[in-house]
C-alpha cells in the first residue's frame, strides 16, 4: 500500500513545479530525475530515494526542511485513476470456499480491493477456514442472503442490499445456506484475496 507520506511529497512536489510553471519534463531537465518517475511521485504512486530527493530539491531550490514543510501544508493530490470493471471480467480468485472476480486489478498501489464474490459454500464445513486478511473491509450483497461469520460475533443474516464492515484480521466466511447469493467485498490495501 502506498504511504500517506509519498502522497504528499508528491503533491509539494507538484505545487512547487507549478508555481514555477514548469512542465515534467521541465523538471526532468533540471534534476535529472526521468518524467516517468516525477509522474509516479506527483500521482503518490512512486517513493523517492534520497538521492533523487535531493536533486528535485536541488531544482526547485528548496531544501529538504522546506519541502516537508510543504508536505505538511499540502493536501492529497487527487490521481485520477480509475478502472472499469465489466460484468464477468477480472481475474478469478478464491475466498475461503467461495470463487469470485477481483476488480481494479490493473492498478497499483490501491487504497481498497474489490471483488464480486459468488457464494456457493452452503456450510462452514464446505467454505473451509475463516478467510483472513489485513485490515478492515465491506460486504454489500448484491443478490440473495447470506450469513456472515466471524470469530467474534454470532453469525448474521444478510439480504440483497445489506452490508457489514469488519475487521477481516478477525476471519470471517460468507455463506448461503438455501441458494447461491452474490456479494461485493471491498478490502482494505493491496489485498491478494486466494484466501
Amino acid at each position: 500500500m502506498r504511504s500517506r507520506m509519498s502522497d504528499r511529497t508528491g503533491a509539494a512536489i507538484r505545487k512547487l513545479r507549478l508555481s514555477r510553471g514548469w512542465s515534467l519534463a521541465a523538471l526532468s531537465e533540471q534534476s535529472g530525475v526521468p518524467i516517468s518517475t516525477l509522474s509516479r511521485v506527483e500521482l503518490g504512486q512512486n517513493a523517492l530515494n534520497y538521492e533523487k530527493l535531493m536533486r528535485l530539491c536541488r531544482a526547485l531550490e528548496v531544501d529538504l526542511e522546506g519541502l516537508v514543510t510543504r508536505e505538511a501544508e499540502t493536501a492529497p493530490a487527487s490521481s485520477g485513476r480509475r478502472s472499469v470493471i465489466r460484468a464477468g471480467d477480472g481475474p478469478p480468485t478464491r475466498v475461503g470456499g467461495n470463487t469470485g472476480r477481483r476488480g481494479a486489478d490493473d492498478l497499483l498501489s490501491k487504497s481498497l480491493s474489490p471483488i464480486v464474490i459468488d457464494v456457493t459454500a452452503r456450510s462452514l464445513e464446505a467454505h473451509g477456514p475463516l478467510a483472513v486478511h489485513v485490515g478492515e473491509a465491506y460486504v454489500l450483497i448484491l443478490d440473495g442472503q447470506v450469513e456472515f461469520h466471524s470469530h467474534l460475533y454470532a453469525p448474521l443474516i444478510m439480504r440483497k442490499g445489506d452490508g457489514v464492515y469488519f475487521d477481516a484480521s478477525a476471519g470471517y466466511a460468507l455463506i448461503a445456506p438455501e441458494m447461491p447469493a452474490k456479494v461485493v467485498l471491498v478490502a482494505a490495501g493491496e489485498t491478494s484475496f486466494d484466501l
